[in-house]
């Protein structure tokens, strides 16, 4: 019996290391850092003065589904390097006032903006598809 329990637990220990290993989630960002930067006000403002494409990227470091989102984000700048999209990442832990200001119900909240207006807000979305689509539809520097 007790080898049994000991099989077990191995094997639960075992699946899910794979899980956390094998995740997309876990996956690389190096596209994704290229775009990306921690978000200031000041940059902010600057980026909707010069009429940029900006992706506010609600973000939480223990958030999974944040995690998928910047897998799905990283494809997207692979598959389009020369995309115009600047993101700013704010930190729902530390950034309160700006999650407020954005109207981020929770993390894993995505608003797109050119300039000042607001052109896609998301919450949750992990779809390929649905991200690459509204990304596209915006931004010059897609293929």
């Amino acid at each position: 019996m007790k080898t049994i329990i000991t099989v077990s637990i191995a094997a639960v220990a075992l699946l899910a290391a794979a899980f956390f290993i094998f995740n997309p989630a876990n996956a690389n960002t190096e596209h994704l850092d290229k775009h990306i930067q921690a978000f200031t006000a000041e940059a902010f403002k600057q980026a909707q003065a010069e009429n940029k494409l900006i992706l506010i990227d609600v973000y939480a470091p223990w958030c999974p589904t944040c995690r998928r989102q910047h897998a799905v984000l990283n494809d997207y700048f692979a598959a389009n390097p020369n995309s115009n999209i600047q993101v700013f990442q704010v930190d729902f832990d530390s950034q309160k006032d700006w999650v407020t200001h954005f109207k981020a119900p929770r993390q894993s909240t995505l608003a797109l903006y050119q300039g000042y207006d607001q052109l896609w807000f998301s919450v949750a979305q992990t779809k390929q598809d649905t991200i690459f689509a509204e990304l596209k539809k915006h931004d010059q520097g897609a293929e």
